[in-house]
């Protein structure tokens, strides 16, 4: 285990917070925060809208920690929600509740942002996945960042959890997708050179008035401002805690492989970010069913089978972090469905978004 003890992991989730009668998006009044703080520290916090809470673990040595964190965390947070005749929800979007309904957290940063990104901030009624993996050296994190960017589609597929919006059926596995690319400097990142690439980007940015801090850069994927870490940001929430486990565990899986690659004096292909970009929305339309562009070879492959090549692409260095088990349940997912499939399913069989919303409430809490 020596060889990865630095590429820890830390899990932030945000859930929706529902009335149990209606199924609707419901502001907790920031009570599930205030209550969350006398137990469990800071690892509660309140998100722009008042019907969003994120959760985050500590800095977590490998998958077991989080994954047990991550469940204590779901736990602790449909118990207090359950106090106050609420209960939460794991889904990238709200089936049915319209963002116009939902109030702001009075909060000096939110406000700054609603006053910037006016509509497009205030439609931005949606919930993701954040996986942090420990790296120390900046240099390093953005030389991986580069050759990461190109498995992004392949892994997001498996998160794909939101295909309505508003009461429609979106035609899109991940819909939350589409809602974020509103807001500016979201998306796949571009390629830099190394860190002084980065920070010279960052900083015509910040001094022309684009940024007024490095927070503002909302990519699928970042090297972080202020931890040691890169952080995935591309994933819906997953609904199930056992695949929010799998990703991370595929996302620390890559870091590590990808670094091994390095230290070998190997690398993985670098594509541009129009290329990558046409795999994401492919990802984002079809889920796990649809087909991705093997640029090397320059065909369409099975996204399923472009998943499975992923699993072996890392299976020599999944013994050594102890994460086999979570990541043998993207298996699971290739049989069952994604999020996304699973949604579609309850309100094929019952045509009722309620339903989907009951179904949504009962798996995200399932297990935990």
């Amino acid at each position: 285990m020596s060889m990865n003890h630095q590429f820890t992991l830390g899990i932030e989730e945000e859930y929706m917070i529902l009335d149990p009668e209606t199924c609707e998006l419901k502001s907790h009044d920031q009570k599930i925060v205030e209550i969350a703080s006398k137990v469990l520290d800071d690892q509660v916090k309140a998100e722009m809208h008042q019907a969003v809470v994120e959760v985050g673990t500590s800095v977590c040595k490998d998958v077991d920690e989080a994954f047990s964190e991550i469940k204590k965390l779901r736990r602790a947070v449909a118990e207090i929600a359950d106090s106050l005749n609420l209960c939460i929800g794991a889904s990238g979007t709200h089936p049915f509740t319209h963002w116009s309904t939902q109030f702001i957290t009075p909060n000096p940063r939110y406000q700054d942002i609603v006053n910037e990104m006016q509509e497009a901030a205030r439609s931005n009624l949606i919930f993701g996945l954040h996986v942090h993996v420990g790296i120390e050296d900046k240099n390093l994190a953005v030389h991986l960042l580069n050759m990461m960017r190109y498995f992004l589609p392949h892994i997001f597929a498996l998160s794909t959890n939101s295909p309505f919006w508003e009461g429609r059926n979106t035609g899109f596995k991940s819909f939350r997708t589409k809602v974020f690319e509103r807001f500016p400097r979201t998306g796949l990142p571009d390629y830099f050179q190394n860190y002084d690439d980065l920070q010279n980007y960052v900083n015509l940015l910040v001094k022309t008035g684009c940024i007024d801090n490095t927070k503002k850069i909302w990519w699928d994927l970042r090297v972080h401002p202020f931890f040691p870490t890169v952080e995935f940001r591309i994933c819906d929430i997953p609904m199930r805690v056992e695949e929010t486990a799998m990703l991370a565990a595929l996302f620390q899986a890559l870091v590590v492989k990808l670094y091994n690659l390095r230290q070998q004096n190997l690398n993985f292909m670098i594509y541009s970010r129009a290329l990558i970009n046409e795999n994401k929305w492919r990802a984002s339309r079809y889920g796990i069913d649809g087909k991705l562009i093997d640029f090397g070879k320059e065909i369409e492959v099975p996204t399923r089978k472009l998943i499975l090549e992923l699993l072996d692409f890392v299976d020599d260095v999944v013994d050594d972090l102890g994460s086999r088990q979570h990541i043998e349940y993207a298996h699971k997912i290739l049989e069952e469905g994604s999020g996304a499939d699973r949604q579609l399913d309850v309100y094929e069989k019952t045509g009722s978004l309620k339903e989907v919303v009951n179904y949504i409430a009962a798996e995200t809490i399932r297990n935990c």
